[in-house]
């Protein structure tokens, strides 16, 4: 008789037509299961069941996770440790997780597939692990106490005053990875009508801020929003001293010598060697070298400042009135902790010397023009001479440079002219 549906053999016997006993299945064609009891699905009801064996430590495996493990110690009652089994660079590993008293059987799971995961993946390329990006505000304070060390004190200063007037209150908010250079226009925008300055002041430090963030993993590399953004154009004061004004403060200078000794001679300093007012109001006798002043820090870093005779004479006419330990100011305070600050003392001698808007820095502009003038200095050794950190800088005096060119030219023409026959 034919069994459409069974894979059994034919049989008239009726006793055939009722599905065999479990212990009679071999003739079908169904999967027998065979029991492994080393293989169970691990839960928290396994992990209390009591277990004991005679031959020592027993293991059982997960019948889902492979690797995943319960070992229970020899006649340990219940309880025992979640393990798991990989292997890792050709090496087998078994790593302990935890106890089952400790750790609930779902963590335990979850623990071995992130362990067996890992494994899986070793050796293959892996995706770079991006930081969690900060606010632009959240970022100040991780960058200011990385940063703020590298910068002079004069510099922290100006740069803090930035950050928390400036840069905080327009980008505080934003996702520091997503500042756009769009976000830069609109900003700078803000500073158009009457605080360029502020803007061509704050923005190096907000670059100096996206340089730093890229280091750090927040931005790409090469993402600085700030390159290519234009600062504004100013017209940088000028003001150079002419004969009849030197000679107006000179007079001033020598009234004031037997009563501002130091005050008098700080400024003559300045006349003489073009060097920034507070580079000489720093000065130690140690860095008084023979015709030079070797500076450990400036501006623009360790800096070299050539002294001429007239400079060298004001020094040496402060020793006999000053100590000389090497490691002391030359132009203290009255206490003789701190520098001395001749601002003070500037603003009535100018007055008196009938130049009110004369500056301290602008007796260096005047010592640059004089070079360039009078002195016919090039601009390379100008540039020595002022300590210029860039060549852009000395530029800013090129228009001197023209003029006496242009002056120079005239006397090498004429005389050319002459030698030609065509001028008397």
């Amino acid at each position: 008789m034919s069994r459409s549906g069974h894979a059994v053999p034919e049989s008239d016997d009726p006793s055939m037509a009722c599905p065999p006993p479990d212990e009679a299945r071999a003739g079908y064609l169904v999967p027998v299961a065979t029991k492994d009891a080393s293989h169970v699905h691990l839960t928290g009801t396994v992990a209390r069941r009591r277990y004991r064996s005679a031959s020592g430590d027993r293991v059982l495996w997960d019948d889902e996770l492979v690797g995943f493990g319960l070992r229970l110690r020899k006649q340990s009652g219940v309880g025992g440790n979640w393990i798991v089994k990989f292997r890792s660079r050709g090496e087998a590993r078994r790593v302990t997780l935890g106890k089952t008293e400790n750790l609930e059987a779902p963590e335990a799971r979850a623990q071995a597939k992130q362990l067996l995961a890992k494994a899986a993946l070793d050796g293959l390329p892996m995706r770079a692990k991006v930081p969690k990006v900060p606010t632009f505000e959240a970022f100040v304070a991780e960058f200011w106490r990385d940063y703020h060390r590298h910068w002079k004190p004069s510099t922290q200063k100006t740069s803090a005053g930035a950050i928390h007037r400036e840069l905080v209150p327009f980008f505080g908010a934003m996702n520091l990875a997503e500042i756009a250079k769009s976000d830069i226009v609109r900003w700078r925008d803000c500073f158009a009508e009457s605080r360029s300055g502020v803007f061509n002041r704050a923005v190096p430090v907000l670059s100096v801020m996206f340089k730093y963030a890229e280091l750090l993993g927040y931005r790409p590399k090469g993402s600085n929003p700030c390159r290519g953004i234009a600062r504004y154009k100013r017209e940088l004061p000028e003001r150079f001293l002419s004969p009849i004004e030197y000679f107006r403060l000179a007079r001033v200078l020598e009234a004031d010598e037997s009563d501002h000794l130091l005050d008098v001679a700080i400024v003559r300093l300045l006349i003489f060697t073009g060097a920034r007012s507070g580079e000489i109001e720093a000065l130690k006798w140690r860095m008084v070298q023979p015709s030079r002043l070797m500076l450990d820090d400036s501006k623009t870093g360790a800096k070299i400042v050539y002294l001429n005779e007239q400079a060298e004479a004001v020094l040496a006419a402060l020793r006999p009135a000053i100590s000389r330990d090497l490691g002391a100011l030359i132009f203290p305070m009255k206490t003789r902790r701190k520098p001395r600050n001749v601002e003070r003392y500037w603003a009535a001698a100018r007055r008196r010397a009938a130049l009110p808007d004369v500056r301290l820095h602008d007796l260096r502009h005047s010592f640059a023009s004089a070079a360039i003038t009078r002195a016919r200095v090039p601009f390379a050794s100008l540039g020595k001479l002022l300590a210029h950190a860039l060549p852009e800088t000395t530029a800013r005096y090129a228009h001197l440079a023209d003029e006496a060119i242009a002056e120079a030219a005239e006397r090498v023409c004429g005389g050319l002219a002459k030698h030609l026959g065509l001028r008397p």
